[in-house]
């Protein structure tokens, strides 16, 4: 498979997308047709959302077209080069794909080898299931099962930060109590800023920081350049 788990779309005050451009070109190679997923968006409608990924990427000469302007979003999985899957509530975005019947011809595709880009609840989905999303539960899609593409977990925008004189659970809270429920499923939590690149067989962590890995009750440090690819045999 040859996959692109962004944590953001943005890193500190950057441009949209732009400390993953280079990501993203390494990731599609020659193909300058993507089909681009905004379902995720809620606060952005679809048209927009598509503007504001297609001007990010224009200089790369890559070209979007949006499942949204499809009459039939099953033929244009079928039809596609790439799939670009963008961030915003992970709930909403697995709702429509279950909605829309396309998880299985994703996945088929996928495995064939197609390349598949996302960033936050694009992201989100490529895991075994949304249960270690961030994001309200806005609206309840059928099953929280998503593409399983990873046999584990993803917490994109992962940060162990305690504001002052906070008393809600933290992240790290959050993981815990997962942990506590299915200890034996791996979490990786990706801060802002940093990707996951799975290409054939080797899985690898890419950031200027370190990232996590939350199971069995224990969290460690995961170092730039990190291969994970000993997590895909679990």
């Amino acid at each position: 498979m040859n996959l692109l788990l962004l944590s953001s779309s943005r890193a500190h005050n950057s441009e949209y997308l732009a400390p993953s451009l280079a990501a993203i070109d390494e990731t599609l190679g020659a193909i300058r047709n993507v089909l681009f997923i905004p379902y995720a968006g809620v606060r952005i409608n679809y048209d927009d959302y598509l503007a504001m990924v297609q001007q990010a990427l224009t200089p790369r000469g890559i070209t979007l077209q949006s499942i949204h302007h499809h009459e039939n979003p099953l033929t244009a999985i079928t039809n596609a080069e790439a799939l670009m899957v963008g961030g915003g509530n992970t709930f909403a975005l697995l709702a429509k794909l279950y909605e829309f019947g396309i998880i299985d011809v994703i996945r088929q595709k996928i495995a064939a080898g197609m390349p598949y880009i996302g960033w936050s609840a694009g992201s989100n989905i490529a895991g075994l299931s949304i249960r270690t999303t961030n994001d309200m539960p806005i609206i309840e899609p059928p099953s929280f099962r998503a593409l399983a593409l990873l046999p584990l977990q993803l917490n994109p925008h992962y940060t162990d930060f305690v504001p002052v004189g906070f008393h809600g659970e933290t992240r790290d809270m959050r993981l815990a109590e997962f942990m506590q429920i299915d200890p034996d499923t791996p979490i990786i939590g990706l801060p802002e800023g940093t990707l996951l690149r799975l290409n054939a067989e080797k899985l690898s962590y890419q950031g200027n920081e370190n990232a996590y890995l939350f199971c069995g009750g224990c969290k460690t440090a995961i170092a730039p350049a990190a291969d994970l690819s000993a997590l895909l045999n679990r």
